[in-house]
């Protein structure tokens, strides 16, 4: 029922609009209308194309039968044959022993602690040494004798420390030796090129003239 209200819904407007149009004058009226003839015309016909001429046939010349080759039976040449020695069989595989490992480098002897001992006087290795002064008291008491100073240098060279070894037998003798070997400046022993502490002796003799 609905598809037979929409289909005469759709007529009817259509319908108006043809009404519409007709009033305006956008569509002529019947007797207003005019005949129009038209005349067919025939398509020219199709021009052809010339076909290409065949191309010209080549003749091969026929072969020259040649004639079938003589089989001549040949005697096979036998090549003689070498005698190869067989190889000698491989030897058998060396088997080095390992080299034993290098021994270890011997040890650098071992350099004996402590300072080192001069074999001469001290005074031989200081070329700066003031003598000791004679004490005033002593030559008045007629003092004489010999000290002997054992003597310790630094790696600079310089008089560390002194005392007495042997005795002069007399102290104002033994202190004026300590007092002025204190002042000394040495040359620095040497061991292996390199400066070390030393010891040495040194004798001072105290004579009245």
């Amino acid at each position: 029922m609905q598809r037979v209200f929409s289909l005469s819904f759709v007529l009817l407007l259509h319908a108006a609009i043809l009404w519409a149009l007709w009033q305006h004058r956008l569509i002529p009226a019947p007797h207003e209308a005019m005949t129009l003839f038209v005349n067919f015309i025939a398509p020219p016909a199709p021009v052809k194309k010339p076909e290409p001429s065949p191309p010209p046939k080549v003749t091969k010349p026929k072969p020259t039968p040649q004639p079938a080759p003589r089989l001549v039976a040949q005697t096979p040449i036998v090549a003689p044959t070498d005698y190869v020695a067989p190889p000698p069989p491989p030897e058998p595989p060396r088997i080095e022993a390992p080299l034993a490992p290098p021994p270890p480098p011997a040890p650098a002897p071992a350099l004996p602690a402590g300072p080192v001992a001069l074999g001469s006087e001290l005074s031989v290795a200081c070329p700066e040494r003031t003598p000791p002064s004679y004490p005033a008291i002593a030559r008045r008491l007629g003092e004489e004798g010999t000290v002997v100073l054992r003597v310790e240098l630094d790696e600079t060279g310089a008089v560390v420390s002194a005392q007495v070894k042997t005795s002069s037998g007399f102290s104002r003798l033994d202190e004026a030796a300590l007092a002025a070997v204190k002042t000394w400046r040495c040359e620095p022993a040497r061991r292996n090129g390199q400066p070390v502490r030393a010891v040495a002796l040194q004798p001072f003799k105290f004579l009245l003239q």
